[in-house]
């Protein structure tokens, strides 16, 4: 159904070295979850804002971007810093068995949940057997 892009860490290595903006690149950790309608993807994504969070779907690939900008305010300086900032990138294959079209995004909590329904063919059905 839907398959990681990116398996090869050689790979994620040099996708972070071709990226043109400054800092650390993260890979949100990501749960997937079938049943007979769909899929649905939980990405943790802590900090992101809706509105720096892009997802991209092309020629059956989904790209999840987000951005997490410092949280310090105005006249504020580091005194201890655990909590790195940086970029969130994902990068999944989806089946021809997504119905690309009703794909549902919402972001609650660093969370982002994706419903990725299936197309009517790929899902089960009970066919009724008439007596003759």
């Amino acid at each position: 159904m839907i398959r990681e892009q990116e398996l090869d860490p050689g790979r994620a290595a040099a996708r972070r070295a071709e990226q043109t903006r400054e800092g650390p690149v993260f890979e949100p950790a990501v749960d997937i979850y079938e049943n007979a309608e769909g899929l649905t993807l939980l990405a943790d994504m802590p900090g992101v804002a809706p509105e720096k969070l892009t997802i991209d779907l092309r020629e059956n690939v989904l790209t999840l971007r987000g951005e997490v900008t410092r949280p310090e305010g105005e006249n504020e300086t580091d005194v201890l810093r655990e909590f790195q900032t940086g970029n969130y990138f994902r990068q999944f294959t989806l089946a021809d068995t997504i119905d690309q079209s009703r794909i549902e995004a919402t972001m609650k909590d660093g969370v982002l949940r994706l419903k990725l329904p299936k197309v009517e063919r790929a899902r089960p059905r009970t066919i009724t057997v008439k007596a003759g």
